[in-house]
């Protein structure tokens, strides 16, 4: 079979209804395609299989994690070029993706069948979430699914994110380094916060205790900051104490759904919400609500996706869900900010950043791609696989403005009082 890549080629585009903007290269050497275009290297004939009994992104990420479809040229203008043609459209309703009483389809997959052959469906990629059952985020599915997420070793967060250790969204402002914009970050949000010493600020899904560490060394606050990931929790705790803030930073292994002992005058939350889901955005509102001293202040920094024509046709990427965040959900800006005011805060301010956040990624991926070997030896090839995937997808939907990143000021402003909201803002822009 010499002609593999130019049968798969024709195949594509007959589901496609359009030319394929990238060349193939097939398991039996053969090549097709545009000359000069990024080429996707089908390795294995296994892949088929794959998207034979999964058709669709799930097909297409389980080959990817197996190393069984690969990138041949820049990553990120396949991923452009392929978003355009098949994910962006697919939004639109104007692909193939047809019912499977059409015949193109049912072509498709005869075709898919010769090429891959009848044989079972491979195993999952060791690093899939398995399957989950029961109520949305309950307490104990949260701690799986933050488990699988975080508990991958912090030495392979080191290379990923670099000596900043922050896992969100930075601020390039004028830095020119990822660790210098994560510090302006973190200094954004205590400015925005107005932190003042002695203030108590809790800040919810802590990471590795970099937000914690720099409110209370730069702003001396007294911090804390719970997590559900016990990794990250020793290695916070470590970095505390190396920098001599034990006296005002305590970590806990807790859900924020216990923390009890408010009240605060301040709450962040950078890159936590996303965990929450729909089904709890409401509770979380007004848990953070109560926790905050009249006058307290929240910033709320969150990933937004675009609203739905219909809401209720959402549906979670399913890479997303069994590889990188299982539960996870993302929420337009709107919905947000109408749950925060439901919950009795004053939102005071909204900050897009989107931007930011696809030069961080783009930051994060090239960490990974000069530390590959080593990010494989400590945990899998598989997960690094996910993981450069992940990130090179997630910059190139930023730049596209498929999805967005919010910082959000609320204040639980008094019955007839001040927020103490300064009238002009430009001093935290």
């Amino acid at each position: 079979m010499a002609d593999a890549a130019l049968r798969l080629t024709t195949l594509a585009e007959e589901l496609l209804g359009a030319p394929l903007p990238v060349r193939i290269r097939a398991w039996d050497g053969s090549e097709s395609g545009p000359p000069g275009a990024p080429t996707v290297v089908v390795r294995h004939r296994r892949a088929l299989r794959r998207l034979l009994w999964r058709p669709g992104e799930l097909g297409l990420a389980r080959a990817w994690v197996a190393g069984e479809i690969d990138i041949d040229g820049d990553l990120y203008e396949t991923l452009d070029l392929l978003a355009g043609l098949i994910w962006e459209r697919g939004s639109d309703q104007k692909t193939a993706v047809r019912p499977v009483r059409d015949p193109r389809l049912r072509a498709a997959a005869r075709g898919l069948l010769k090429l891959g052959g009848a044989l079972p469906p491979p195993p999952p990629p060791a690093e899939e979430v398995r399957r989950r059952t029961g109520p949305l985020h309950t307490k104990r599915r949260d701690k799986e699914a933050i488990s699988h997420h975080y508990d991958v070793g912090n030495g392979f967060y080191e290379l990923v994110l670099g000596p900043s250790m922050v896992y969100s969204c930075a601020y390039w402002d004028d830095a020119g380094t990822l660790e210098g914009a994560q510090r302006d970050k973190l200094d954004l949000v205590c400015r925005k916060l107005g932190l003042r010493a002695g203030d108590r600020l809790l800040d919810v899904g802590c990471g590795w205790g970099s937000m914690a560490i720099h409110a209370a060394r730069e702003y001396g606050a007294r911090v804390t900051g719970v997590t559900l990931s016990r990794e990250q929790a020793v290695y916070a705790r470590k970095r505390i104490a190396d920098e001599g803030l034990t006296d005002r930073i305590e970590i806990r292994v807790q859900d924020y759904r216990d923390v009890r002992d408010g009240p605060y005058e301040a709450v962040s939350s950078i890159g936590m919400a996303e965990h929450v889901g729909r089904v709890r955005y409401r509770e979380y509102a007004d848990q953070l609500f109560s926790l905050l001293v009249p006058g307290g202040r929240l910033l709320n920094h969150q990933i937004a996706r675009r609203p739905e024509k219909d809401e209720s046709a959402y549906r979670v990427d399913e890479f997303i869900d069994r590889y990188v965040f299982p539960d996870g959900e993302l929420a337009p800006l709107g919905r947000t900010v109408a749950t925060l005011e439901e919950a009795g805060f004053e939102v005071r301010d909204v900050q897009a950043i989107r931007e930011h956040y696809a030069r961080t990624l783009r930051a994060w991926v090239a960490n990974l791609e000069r530390a590959w070997s080593q990010a494989a030896r400590l945990t899998s090839t598989g997960r690094a696989r996910v993981w450069r995937l992940y990130m090179a997808a997630s910059a190139a939907s930023f730049e596209r403005n498929r999805i967005g990143v919010n910082q959000i000021l609320a204040v639980k402003t008094p019955d007839g009082g001040s927020s103490g909201v300064p009238l002009r803002t430009r001093d935290w822009r």
